[in-house]
Formats: C-alpha cells, structure tokens, sequence
C-alpha cells in the first residue's frame, strides 16, 4: 500500500491532536474540554481508517481485475476491517 503525503499528514494531525490532549490532561484542564478533544481525535482516526481501507481497496480491487480474480472477498475484507475498527 501506497500511503501519500495526504494520509500522512492526516496522521501528524491526529499525532498534534494528541500531544494537545496530553497537555490539558498534564494542566489539570476541564474535563469536558479533555473529552471534547478525545472525540475529535477518534474522529480524525476513523476517518483517516476509512480513507487507508477505501485507497487499500481500490487498488486491491484493481489488481484483482487486472489478474483476473474475484475482487468480491476482497470487498468483504474491507468492510469486516471497517467493522472492527468501531
């Protein structure tokens, strides 16, 4: 897998969004703003997943034609991988 600059970055966000919530845990920040920023972050995850498991798939799925298997299990995969994550 083939992972660009984009799907970095949205990582290195996601790797900031932490160091930040462990900042206001370390400055005994409110609670509600720490849970506030938690949810963002397992927001950015989940989506940043679901975008590593739909460029995985597209390309999977373009290999599969190309070489003439079933992409169908491949889909499948794909989603039992969405479907765990949560």
């Amino acid at each position: 897998m083939d992972y660009n600059d984009k799907i970095k970055n949205r990582v290195k966000r996601i790797e900031g969004q932490l160091r930040g919530i462990l900042k206001m845990m370390e400055d005994d920040k409110d609670c509600k703003e720490v849970i506030t920023q938690l949810s963002a972050a397992r927001t950015a995850i989940d989506r940043t997943i679901g975008v590593v498991v739909s460029s995985n798939l597209i390309k999977c799925v373009r290999d599969a034609e190309d070489t003439g298997q079933d992409s169908e299990q491949l889909v499948k995969d794909a989603v039992d991988l969405l479907v765990k994550s949560r």
